[in-house]
């Protein structure tokens, strides 16, 4: 009798490990299939925000011209970990909007374009006051001062015509950087909720998280690697193949090509994309592109959508500008009445 029971209980403890080994496999096959999902929107989401990298990249790219060649990548770095950050509130906030105040997407993604429009603006205003021919004499004194505080010789004329101290410049520079991210980091994160809207908000925010990694390495990984292009051009002319030589002058003759473009494709992308998230918050100009010029498909279509970004951004851009103008003048006119 003992003996049957005994039995009894192993048979019972055999079926109950069989239903474990069974929901096991079934909680296993689901996983995968819930990880193969998250895989597959993240390729998706990356995908449609393709534009906006590009874009990201000229930008940064573009913020750490003329930083000291030995502070380039402490500067990379340093905002890399300024974009860490910014996708850390991004994310959660992201979340937060779209489950309660949607509505709110939209309105913050066009105050972000204004504020790129703005910088944008200020930038082709820079590029506009002509400065006077740097002397020799006066290039030797820059690059003295920059020695001995660790910056570069265009960060202490950058920080005399501003009246700053030149390590607070490239302070300032990194701080700009961190912004500029922020603003395009948020139109990828609205991009990427976008494709995910309808699904559960575990999916949502594993997406997220992982667009949000992947375009900080993405991004600050090929950035890195262009601002230290001449670095590897020194290497390839030190080696003993005449090819290899050959591809390093090429290389180091090509960096500062590389990154004057950069500069200005960065500053053209303030206003694409800027105008871009203005657009898309204007129903009647959305409506006209829609109407008039994406029905001519083909380049003419891409082309004519980038130019009225542009144009959208270029005007959002100078009133702001022209409205801060305006503030700083009057400003102190009120405070004497």
């Amino acid at each position: 009798m003992a003996g049957a029971g005994l039995l009894m209980l192993l048979d019972d403890i055999a079926a109950l490990l069989d239903d474990v080994a069974l929901m096991t496999k079934t909680a296993a096959a689901k996983s995968t299939a819930a990880a193969d999902d998250v895989a597959t929107m993240t390729k998706v989401a990356m995908g449609k925000t393709a534009g906006v990298l590009g874009d990201d990249l000229a930008l940064n790219a573009e913020q750490v011209t003329g930083v000291r060649a030995s502070r380039e990548l402490p500067v990379v770095w340093a905002v890399a970990k300024g974009s860490l950050k910014n996708k850390a509130i991004l994310v959660p906030a992201a979340l937060l909007i779209s489950a309660f105040v949607p509505w709110l997407i939209t309105p913050l993604l066009m105050v972000g374009g204004a504020f790129l429009c703005f910088e944008g603006v200020e930038k082709i205003l820079e590029l506009l006051h002509k400065k006077p021919p740097h002397a020799a004499q006066d290039a030797l004194v820059d690059a003295d001062a920059a020695a001995r505080q660790g910056v570069a010789p265009s960060s202490v004329r950058a920080a005399r015509a501003r009246d700053v101290d030149p390590v607070e410049y490239e302070r300032q520079k990194v701080k700009g950087a961190v912004r500029t991210d922020f603003i395009l980091s948020a139109e990828i994160m609205a991009i990427a909720l976008g494709t995910v809207a309808s699904k559960p908000i575990w999916e949502q925010a594993a997406v997220l998280i992982a667009v949000a990694l992947a375009i900080t390495v993405f991004v600050y990984g090929l950035v890195a690697a262009i601002v230290r292009m001449d670095d590897v051009g020194g290497w390839l002319m030190a080696r003993s193949s005449a090819a290899a030589q050959a591809l390093g002058r090429g290389l180091i003759g090509f960096t500062p090509w590389l990154m004057r473009g950069l500069s200005v494709v960065g500053t053209a992308a303030m206003f694409m994309v800027g105008g871009s998230l203005l657009v898309h918050g204007m129903a009647p100009v959305e409506h006209w592109v829609s109407a008039v010029i994406t029905p001519m498909g083909g380049v003419i279509a891409m082309l004519g959508t980038v130019l009225v970004n542009v144009a959208v951004g270029a005007v959002i851009g100078a009133a702001v500008v022209l409205c801060l103008e305006l503030w700083h003048k009057l400003g102190p006119r009120r405070g004497v009445h």
